[in-house]
Order: C-alpha cells, then sequence, then structure tokens
C-alpha cells in the first residue's frame, strides 16, 4: 500500500453469510460436545488405575504447543502483528494454531479484529455485555454467549475483506486456512503417535489420544474461551479502556499470559500482557526466547512511563483529538506503540486532513497498518 492510498473500509462489509451454516454448526457442535464425553471416559479410565504418567506427558506437551499456536501465533503475532519473524516460523505458529480446534488462522484473526473494534459494544462477536440485560439473568446469558453461545447463534461471520486483508495476501496463510480439517487431523494424529512412541503399544497410543487429543481440546479450548467471558466480567481494571476488559490473575498461567485482559485492550500490540514482573505471562517468554535468537524482531514493547501516564489519568489528554464528537480517539491514541504514534504523525503530515488518520485509527488493529 503507498502512503497515498487510504482504503475506504466503511465500503467493505463489516460480514459475510456464512457458507453451508447448518453442516457449520453440525461441525462446532461436535468440537464442543465431543471433549467434555472424552474426559469423562478419561476419567472412569483413571479411576480404574489405567492413567500413566505417559499420558499426562503428551497431555503437557499437545496442550503447549497448540496453546502457544493460538496465543503467540494467532493472536500476538497474527492479530495483533507484535512482532516479527521469519516465514517458516509463521507457517509453523498458523499450523499449531489450526490443531487447536479453534478455526482457521483468517477467520479466527478476522474475528478477534472486529472484537477490538467493538468491544462490549453493538458489534462484538462475543460480548458478555452488549444486549444481554443487566439483572443476574442477563449476566448468565451474556456469560454463557462470551464463552460457547456466540459459535452458534450467528448466520455470519467477520469479513476477512474487512479484517485480515493482510492475511489474504498470504498465499501461505490462504493454504493452511482453507485445509483447516487437514491440521486439526494432525492435531490428533500427533498425541497417538506420542502414545505409541513413549509406550510401544497400541493402547499407549489410545490414551495418548484420548488424553494428548480431546481432553487437550477440552481444556484449551475452555482456557481461551474463559478470555471472551470471564476476563470481560471478572478481575481488575488498571486501565480505563473504554469496555469491560480485566486481568484475571489465576487465569493467566493456563492461558499463556493472555488473562492480562484489561492490559492487552489497554495495549493492543504490545508484545507482553503481563505488563509487570509478576504477572506470569509465557507467551511473551516465548517471544523474548525468539528475539534473543535471532528468531523473531520488532518486538513490540510498552514503555514503563506510557504506562504509568495511562495508569494516572483518568483520561489522557491527546490536544487536537480529545474534543471530535466523544470518541474514545484519546484511548486508542494512548494505547499504541511509539511506532505506531510516529505512523499517525507522519500519515498526518502527508495527507494534511485529521479526519483521516482518525479513520485509520479507528480500524488500525480491526485491519491494516498505518502506511
Amino acid at each position: 500500500m503507498t502512503s497515498g492510498s487510504l482504503p475506504n473500509s466503511r465500503a467493505v462489509a463489516e460480514s459475510i453469510p456464512i457458507e453451508h451454516e447448518t453442516i457449520d454448526r453440525v461441525v462446532r457442535t461436535l468440537v464442543v460436545a465431543a471433549p467434555p464425553a472424552a474426559l469423562a471416559w478419561a476419567a472412569w479410565l483413571a479411576w480404574g488405575g489405567t492413567l500413566q504418567p505417559h499420558d499426562l506427558l503428551v497431555l503437557a506437551i499437545t496442550y503447549t504447543l497448540t496453546g502457544v499456536g493460538i496465543t503467540v501465533g494467532y493472536h500476538r503475532l497474527f492479530t495483533h502483528r507484535s512482532f516479527k519473524t521469519s516465514r517458516p516460523l509463521r507457517v509453523l505458529f498458523a499450523v499449531l494454531g489450526s490443531m487447536a480446534v479453534e478455526g482457521p488462522v483468517i477467520e479466527w484473526v478476522s474475528t478477534h479484529r472486529k472484537h477490538h473494534c467493538f468491544s462490549d459494544k453493538p458489534g462484538d462477536p462475543h460480548s458478555p455485555h452488549a444486549d444481554h440485560g443487566v439483572d443476574w439473568r442477563g449476566a448468565l446469558r451474556g456469560l454463557g454467549h462470551a464463552h460457547v453461545g456466540w459459535m452458534f447463534r450467528g448466520k455470519d461471520m467477520a469479513n476477512p475483506d474487512r479484517y485480515a486483508r493482510d492475511l489474504l495476501a498470504d498465499r501461505d496463510l490462504r493454504f493452511i486456512s482453507r485445509t483447516f480439517p487437514l491440521w486439526v487431523a494432525l492435531g490428533l494424529a500427533l498425541p497417538f503417535g506420542l502414545g505409541v512412541a513413549l509406550t510401544g503399544t497400541l493402547m499407549g497410543g489410545v490414551t495418548g489420544f484420548l488424553w494428548g487429543g480431546a481432553v487437550r481440546v477440552l481444556l484449551l479450548h475452555h482456557a481461551t474461551f474463559s478470555i471472551n467471558s470471564l476476563c470481560h466480567y471478572f478481575g481488575r481494571r488498571p486501565f480505563e479502556t473504554g469496555d469491560e476488559s480485566r486481568n484475571l490473575a489465576w487465569l493467566a498461567p493456563i492461558a499463556f499470559g493472555e488473562a492480562w485482559h484489561n492490559n492487552h485492550h489497554a495495549f493492543p500490540t504490545s508484545a507482553r500482557h503481563g505488563l509487570s514482573r509478576w504477572q506470569v505471562d509465557p507467551g511473551a517468554w516465548i517471544i523474548t526466547a525468539l528475539e534473543r535468537s535471532h528468531l523473531a524482531w520488532d518486538v513490540v514493547r510498552i514503555a514503563p512511563e506510557r504506562q504509568r501516564t495511562r495508569r494516572a489519568a483518568a483520561r489522557p489528554p491527546i490536544p487536537g483529538y480529545d474534543d471530535l464528537d466523544g470518541d474514545d480517539v484519546g484511548w486508542r491514541l494512548a494505547g499504541l506503540s511509539q511506532l505506531e504514534l510516529a505512523a499517525v504523525e507522519r500519515y498526518e503530515r502527508s495527507h494534511g486532513e485529521r479526519a483521516d488518520v482518525l479513520e485509520r485509527l479507528r480500524h488500525m488493529h480491526c485491519s491494516e497498518p498505518l502506511p
């Protein structure tokens, strides 16, 4: 994209119809319902003494690999561009994320970027607050919707042409998205193979598949689904973000740091969600390790002084922006990295029209980066 072009994002539809809606609902139902049944079977086997250390090892390996694929790959790399890495690692992250069985990478990224555009307002795909009522019944409906219900109630999905044009331009990601069922199958074959390798028996493969396949899918699904539901209802809000995102400390270790969710909504492109030393963030540790190994670069970090300013201010004053139509532009500017702030200033200087800057700014974390 050249610096002189400004995509008319309003001309592109926010959503598109889901193809084969009935089949989609059936598949989603199986994906959500089968793992709890598998857990019940696994618990019955464990009660009978069948659970062995190698089963837990397979569970730990597959949970970690696919969890990193979703949190570091799908979320921080592809959705928010928190760091850059090589083509082979981009492919690896996309495959590992696909093995988590949470949807094709381009669809997942589109949905999440739309969430950031409309967080806890009408249009948010999985808010527990928007349009669910204010009493305890509305709270329960909202939590259920945000956790799993939203996947079954829609007739459309976030439009990749609106929210993920950068990924559509990547032939590797297009291929991985189109072949999503293949990677799901690989994610289920891997624990079977690990079980056979560790025990030398077919039964070891079966129990490896059970724990590292079905049970792992269940545990990782509900750890990451809880970010949508619990982390918009319970926990602390050190930053004012204009939504109900919250930090939920107990969930952070098992969600690879994603549960520092208020931090993330305050600074969406930050590679580190746990902003203080005591905030456990395994996802950030992995990105740091990649950076130190020269396998990741352009890692986005938020300076401590900007964090302190954001915490202290009731609303960060941004001269020339805060007086515009009650928009939350001030908050969005305050959450940008230094590189993004420089891009905003560069764009404004080259175009001279503040409205253009604001149009791009509103969608900075929803579609494409500023030129």
